[in-house]
């Protein structure tokens, strides 16, 4: 087997030779020369013709180093990253992964840490990886009209710009299903087909299949086109999906039907958080308080149920702090009312973003699925590192 290309990235001479050190006790790595040079490093690792790590030192230069790690991620596609500091913190962590970082390590080195991040790069190199962090996170509410359909679709494509992870958009709106409409395509396969096809599924399967957004790395599971199609439908084959999707995806996101029915609770069961989706008028409260107790005798935590006030407007005469004392929990995000802009968006059949990135709603939705990927790196890195902040 052709050896793993490995470059190293560190001001500190003794950091260089004990990583030099651990990397020869390695039969299957090859290590290049090392430089300082970042547009240099960005070139060798470019030219590599197979599957190459770059294990970085953000000890010193940490912001040039982060932006050179997001380079190499996006430009280098077989190349994974090993980054290290000596001040490790949760945030720091954070970034390091958004820059596109598959593991991390403190400094000084320790022997059997270094070799198990590397055995798990190893790993990710020579075996197709399989998806066991997926989050699934359904868009919900018990009202139409609210624009749950527009939030689930905007934040599901902006999660995979963000993320350049794969991301899965279901519609579970069996009946009247809005996805394809709003994102204009005319997908050959939906649910139906899939459900009907659950044990010959696989990650080729799914990725052929499925319909990819334009260029990016969002894949769309339209509703069926038949209403009787989803007469046949169980709860347990939607588990039994979601549990097939997770080893593809790194996100699904669900459009959840408005309704309490056995599909949409197996989903809702299966999701790790829900958005509860409301806007600032007393029915609609009504409905979301009503919401919060039903997924309260369910027995979800209260955690997995954050509430998004959609429409949002600061003049509104039901403020944010009434909002909250009626449902008697925090607001999660407020998604500001720009009706020009979103209905502009729907009638061209095209996310918000493409109209204009610059609107306060196209921003509203890239800072909420900015913030879901960071709490979500966050809730992981505190669990894996708080032995090491702890220290």
């Amino acid at each position: 087997m052709k050896k793993i290309s490995t470059l190293i990235l560190s001001e500190e001479f003794s950091t260089t030779e004990v990583l030099k050190l651990f990397v020869s006790e390695f039969d299957n790595l090859e290590l290049l020369d090392s430089t300082s040079d970042y547009t240099e490093i960005l070139e060798i690792l470019s030219n590599v013709s197979g599957k190459s790590i770059f294990i970085v030192d953000l000890s010193t230069n940490k912001q040039l180093k982060l932006d050179l790690m997001l380079k190499v991620s996006q430009q280098c596609q077989n190349c994974k990253v090993l980054a290290l500091s000596d001040n490790p913190s949760v945030d720091l962590i954070i970034q390091i992964m958004r820059a596109g970082a598959r593991e991390f390590i403190p400094v000084p080195i320790i022997k059997n840490e270094f070799f198990e991040a590397i055995n798990k790069i190893v790993t990710q190199i020579e075996e197709p990886k399989r998806n066991n962090k997926c989050k699934v996170i359904s868009v919900f509410s018990n009202k139409g009209g609210i624009g749950k359909t527009s939030l689930a679709s905007n934040l599901a494509l902006e999660l995979s710009k963000i993320t350049k992870e794969n991301v899965a958009l279901i519609d579970m709106n069996f009946q009247m299903g809005d996805i394809t409409t709003f994102l204009d395509l005319k997908p050959s396969f939906n649910i139906s087909y899939m459900l009907e096809n659950i044990d010959k599924i696989n990650e080729t399967f799914l990725l052929s299949t499925l319909e990819r957004y334009k260029n990016t790395s969002l894949y769309i599971l339209a509703d069926p086109p038949y209403f009787k199609q989803a007469d046949n439908i169980q709860p347990k084959q939607i588990t039994k999906l979601f549990n097939t999707l997770k080893e593809t995806f790194s996100y699904i996101i669900v459009d959840a039907e408005a309704s309490f029915e056995g599909k949409n609770i197996a989903a809702l069961d299966n999701s790790d958080m829900i958005l509860l989706v409301t806007v600032a008028n007393l029915p609609a409260l009504r409905n979301t308080q009503r919401c919060l107790e039903l997924f309260e005798k369910l027995g979800y935590d209260k955690d997995k149920t954050q509430v998004v006030v959609n429409r949002y407007m600061e003049n509104d005469e039901i403020k944010e702090a009434d909002v909250e004392k009626v449902l008697s929990k925090s607001i999660y995000w407020k998604i500001p009312n720009n009706y020009f802009a979103l209905m502009s968006a729907i009638n061209k059949g095209v996310p918000v973003s493409s109209i204009n990135s610059a609107t306060n709603i196209a921003q509203s939705y890239k800072d909420l699925a900015q913030h879901i990927s960071d709490n979500l790196y966050r809730q992981n890195m505190v669990k894996k590192f708080e032995n090491i902040l702890n220290q």
